[in-house]
């Protein structure tokens, strides 16, 4: 598989991006080669910290780099030749299996949605986060690429959602669920209520409508929402996520007898840490889209690159869009 890698997108970019992009290139088998879009100087004197680079590695000059807080749209528009556009443009033009990037999330939405076009049958690409439960991880989708949606995009969200899950999550059977305010099908609002009765008509392992409390259970693999309410949700749960850690250590700080119970629970808080890091996770795909697309984190760690290649490789490999594309094509036109 070859990835294409915007080098300048992220707050550690390019050292962090670089980094992770010659690990992969040097652990992962299926990947065949990787490029690294962007100022090539800046590149160059990140390679030069290694001493040993894979052959896999190819630098794309790119002179202009879209930063984070830029407009989206806007920025695709008037920068022609900023690295996000043009990892986008490698795979657009064949030359590369899959994108990845931890820029400006809605420049990259908008680059591959114009550039790779959206996949037969579907309207609109989404988001796909992947989160820990108790027992596994669900698909969070759409976690934030579009605000307003209806009956028919929430169920195509949930056929791509499915999809991911079991393909690269590796759930049999997905079990999906619509989030709502409550569990009755006569919970929630016009569309919701419509979503819901399309998903219960569905081929799908629907299981209803889940609510807040129901996400980290370990009971659905795949909740459905627009993107305004699954952004809300993924960095509300990122949000907490910090804030326990920053209690507990606070916690244990407090006397010796807790810091004493904090080193000998050292292996159990390490795991918990592990099973909370969205690094681990391989950054949430842009389902939808003519070509695999993957979007980390602002703040991604060259750990989290890594992973990004890993899964951009593994959707590559296990066909993912051709299996959203057959399936879209049973429920998608309801």
């Amino acid at each position: 598989m070859r990835i294409a890698v915007d080098s300048m997108g992220g707050d550690y970019a390019p050292r962090e991006i670089v980094a992770g992009a010659v690990d992969a290139a040097a652990k992962l088998s299926q990947v065949s080669k990787v490029f690294l879009v962007g100022d090539s100087k800046a590149i160059e004197r990140e390679l030069k910290k290694f001493p040993y680079v894979s052959d896999k590695i190819e630098i794309r000059h790119a002179f202009e780099a879209i930063a984070m807080d830029e407009q989206p749209a806007l920025a695709v528009r008037r920068k022609k030749d900023s690295s996000i556009g043009r990892a986008v443009d490698l795979v657009k033009e064949n030359e590369a299996d899959a994108v990845v990037s931890a820029g400006n999330t809605g420049a990259v939405v908008v680059a591959a949605t114009l550039k790779l076009r959206t996949l037969e049958g579907v309207e609109r690409p989404a988001i796909a986060a992947v989160m820990p439960t108790q027992v596994g991880v669900f698909v969070l989708i759409d976690a934030g690429a579009n605000i307003d949606c209806g009956p028919k995009l929430l169920t195509q969200f949930a056929v791509m959602g499915s999809v991911y899950s079991r393909v690269i999550a590796g759930q049999t059977d997905p079990v999906v669920g619509l989030l709502s305010i409550g569990g009755e099908d006569s919970k929630g609002n016009e569309i919701t209520k419509k979503t819901f009765k399309i998903l219960s008509d569905s081929n799908l392992n629907f299981r209803g409508n889940v609510e807040g409390h129901d996400l980290f259970r370990g009971e659905t693999d795949v909740v459905v929402c627009d993107g305004f309410v699954g952004n809300i949700v993924l960095k509300t749960s990122e949000s907490i996520a910090h804030a326990i850690g920053h209690w507990m250590k606070q916690e244990f700080r407090k006397n010796p007898l807790r810091l004493l119970g904090a080193g000998l629970l050292r292996g159990a808080l390490g795991t918990m840490k592990r099973r909370m890091d969205p690094e681990m996770y391989g950054g949430a795909p842009l389902l939808g889209v003519n070509g695999v697309c993957i979007i980390t984190h602002g703040a991604s760690s060259s750990r989290a690159i890594f992973h990004a290649i890993r899964v951009a490789g593994d959707s590559v490999h296990h066909q993912l869009n051709h299996l959203i594309v057959r399936e879209i094509a049973v429920i998608g036109g309801n």
